[in-house]
């Protein structure tokens, strides 16, 4: 066997064993090579095991001193390209002032949107690229990116533009979709929105392929039931996947209307109660955990754990907004699943990879065997657990995507 790269001296070689989402207790199924080596040519991963059963040659080594080695982390939730910031919102927050009074006084999503609409699209451009920049750092090598900070069909796409322009940028795999996030108050105005994203914005996003799906925040100051059917239709008879923001605040349905029009995954489920729970784990849609928004915000922890224990495959993201999610890492966002969706480390890790691959529909990333993307990082430790277990301090060396060390 021929490879462009030999990674050998790896004291643990750690991936999430068997093919496709994990659901239940086989989370906690971890693939573990001690004293391992993997080799990559054309930036795939063609070889995996033991260092001493290598008989090929490659054209450059690297040694990994003993350390550990696990795949790119996945984030299958985040929000990252908008304009302005949110320090007002959480400044009044610490002091006690409700929600409520915060979006009456201009604050809160609405104030994000108009913030970016009067960013250009160059400011939008470099700030969105520099998150993304400090998540790829931060260990994840596959990334969902939203629009939804805007309330018209040129500001939405102005985002959408601004994902397409990031992924000709970073060597990462970016997966751009469109959030329907606020609909408009009056109700004349949403059913004339609804119709219009319906036969007019969703046809475009898929027909230019700006996005390959698209998400619904569906809650009381939101979507309702209803219109996030039609959107999940319209989405669906174009080819485009779909997503929803279920349970964060109030319990309205929503999972089930994910399931009910086969959604690849529902995010946020803090409210979820046992309904919830026992739908998501005999469906094929993941549960996607935001532990950031459990810390950033104080609300209940998603139930991380029943979910586990009912079978249901879960995944964990970021949710990196300027709102409710300020947060950066994947690997926090590992250990926070941990800590307060309480999840074992194993079934955090699969939460990060594997499983977070299966919340976007993709199959080419979030494990270290042939024929995947090579996507790996390269630890400072020599246990995986460190990932989880480390807060304040990366414990990640070396990111490499599609077999190229990230150097920026």
């Amino acid at each position: 066997m021929i490879a462009d790269r030999l990674i050998t001296n790896i004291g643990q070689l750690v991936s999430a064993a068997g093919v496709g989402a994990l659901q239940g207790a086989a989370m906690r199924d971890l693939f573990i090579t001690t004293d391992a080596a993997v080799a990559i040519h054309d930036g795939q991963v063609v070889w995996v095991g033991r260092r001493q059963d290598w008989n090929g040659t490659a054209a450059d080594h690297w040694d990994a001193e003993g350390c550990c080695v696990i795949p790119g982390l996945v984030d299958p939730h985040t929000h990252i390209v908008w304009g302005g910031d949110r320090l007002g919102d959480f400044d009044a927050r610490s002091r006690g002032v409700p929600y409520e009074t915060i979006l009456a006084n201009g604050g809160g999503i609405r104030h994000t949107v108009a913030c970016t609409a009067n960013t250009s699209d160059d400011q939008l451009l470099a700030a969105a690229m520099q998150r993304a920049t400090q998540m790829i750092r931060a260990g994840a090598t596959t990334i969902e990116v939203k629009s939804g900070y805007g309330e018209s069909w040129e500001h939405e796409t102005r985002q959408l533009a601004t994902i397409r322009r990031m992924r000709a940028h970073l060597p990462a795999t970016l997966v751009p979709t469109m959030l329907f996030h606020l609909p408009p108050r009056d109700a004349m105005d949403r059913e004339a929105y609804l119709r219009e994203a319906e036969n007019e914005w969703i046809p475009a996003i898929a027909s230019a392929e700006l996005a390959t799906g698209i998400d619904v925040f569906i809650e009381r100051d939101a979507f309702a039931l209803d219109d996030a059917a039609r959107l999940m239709r319209a989405a669906a008879a174009h080819g485009l996947t779909c997503k929803a923001h279920t349970d964060q605040f109030n319990v309205l349905g929503g999972t089930e209307i994910a399931i009910a029009h086969g959604a690849l995954s529902a995010d946020h489920l803090e409210q979820s109660g046992p309904a919830q729970i026992d739908a998501l784990a005999a469906s094929r849609t993941v549960a996607v955990l935001l532990p950031g928004v459990t810390l950033h915000l104080g609300l209940r922890a998603a139930p991380g754990r029943a979910l586990v224990d009912a079978g249901a495959t879960v995944a964990i993201g970021t949710d990196c907004n300027p709102g409710s999610s300020p947060l950066f890492s994947m690997a926090l966002a590992m250990g926070l699943g941990v800590r307060l969706n309480g999840l074992s480390p194993a079934e955090a890790f699969v939460a990060c990879t594997a499983n977070a691959a299966a919340a976007l529909g993709l199959t080419q990333v979030g494990r270290i065997t042939p024929g995947m993307r090579a996507d790996l990082l390269l630890l400072k430790s020599t246990d995986w657990r460190d990932v989880p277990y480390t807060m304040g301090e990366s414990v990640i060396d070396r990111v490499m995507i599609a077999g190229e060390e990230f150097i920026q």
